[in-house]
Parts: C-alpha cells; structure tokens; sequence
C-alpha cells in the first residue's frame, strides 16, 4: 500500500503521474483525505519550501512541485463530491499597477494555495480600484500585493490609501513583497506584513490570522 511518505517525495521530486497514481491509492485504501492533503501533499510541498528559502533549490523545480501537490488536491476533490477542502483564510492577490511582473507572484500564490489558503489571483498591473473592487466581492482576510519595479513600489501605497478611503483598511491585512520591497517600506506605507520571498510569505500569513 502506498504511503504518506512516498507522496511527499513524489510531491516533493515534481512527479505529477506519479502524485496522481499514489493519492488514488491512498483514497482507495481507505486514508482519510485530510491527511492525505497534509501528510503527503503539504508535507511534501513544505519540504519544497524550506529549500527554496535557504536557496538550495530554485523557482522551476518549485512550480514543478506545486503543480504536482495541486494534481493530487484535484483528485481528492473529484474523489469526494462533499469534500471542502478547509481554507486558513482568503487572499487577494495582484501585482500593482503599472507592474507586469508575475512570476514571484503566481509562486506565492502557489505557495499560499498549497498551505491551505484560498487565493484570488487577479494578476499584473492591477490598479487600486481593482483591489478595492476584489475586496468587496471576495472578502478576503489578507491583500498580498507585490511590485518589482522601484518606480511601481509607490503604487502600493496608493492602493492602501484607497483602501483606507474606501473603509476597508480596517478590515484586511495587507502584506507586500518583491524584489526592492523592504520591511522599512512596508512599515514606512502602513502594510501589516512583508515578506522576501513566497516561503516567508505564507509565514507571515499565517501569523497575521493568529
């Protein structure tokens, strides 16, 4: 019979096939499907994310890994028509007006899906009317909004000051990150978190909904 540990590894060495086929074996052997999630399929993926955040192994293999983990969500979704897979919280997730940079952000967004979190991913050059505009239709707990560019960071300023102006900055924890983005800058434009890189981000997510 297959084991937590052998989907982990699958997970963890990006083999979809390979996830797909054990996760199946699992179900059909009677696992619980939380704990093939979290045993095997997260377990797996925060192996992926330690290594990822000490520089060991790099974006490729982790969106191999990620997609591999979703696969493995996919079917034990399809395998159990009631399952709700149990969301830690909602995010809403862009990248800031004028920014076309979304490789940093779709990883977050992978990281934060494979951790439990639901993600609303609206995508590049996002303006703050869009993010006020996601707010109120998802009612998300947290908007993660990333920049690369040192001439966009200055919009994610303009993005918590429209949502502050809307009324809904007391009802949303923002972080912010990417490449030029600093904690000083995050604490200079009144974000409540900052991350470096997707590892620390889902960190830091999960701190602020403690």
């Amino acid at each position: 019979m297959a084991s937590f540990e052998e989907l982990s590894q699958a997970v963890f060495d990006g083999d979809e096939a390979q996830v797909v086929k054990l996760t199946k074996d699992l179900l059909s052997s009677g696992a619980n499907p939380m704990e093939v999630i979290n045993k095997g399929l997260i377990a797996g993926m925060d192996r992926v994310g330690v290594l990822f955040k000490n520089n060991e192994i790099f974006v490729p293999e982790v969106l191999m890994s990620a997609k591999a983990m979703n696969a493995g969500v996919e079917v034990v979704k399809e395998s159990q028509q009631t399952f709700d897979m149990p969301s830690l919280g909602k995010i809403v997730l862009g990248t800031v007006k004028g920014d076309l940079h979304d490789i940093g952000k779709n990883l977050v967004g992978m990281m934060m899906e494979s951790n439990g979190f639901t993600v609303y991913n609206l995508g590049v050059d996002i303006d703050p009317d869009k993010f006020i505009e996601a707010v109120k239709k998802y009612q998300p707990d947290i908007v993660a909004m990333s920049a690369l560019l040192t001439t966009t960071m200055m919009n994610m300023k303009s993005t918590i000051d429209a949502l502050a102006a809307a009324g809904l900055k007391d009802k949303v924890k923002v972080i912010i990150g990417g490449a030029p983005i600093t904690q000083e800058f995050a604490n200079e434009i009144g974000a409540d978190g900052y991350a470096p890189d997707a590892a620390s981000a889902v960190e830091v997510c999960k701190q602020l909904l403690n």
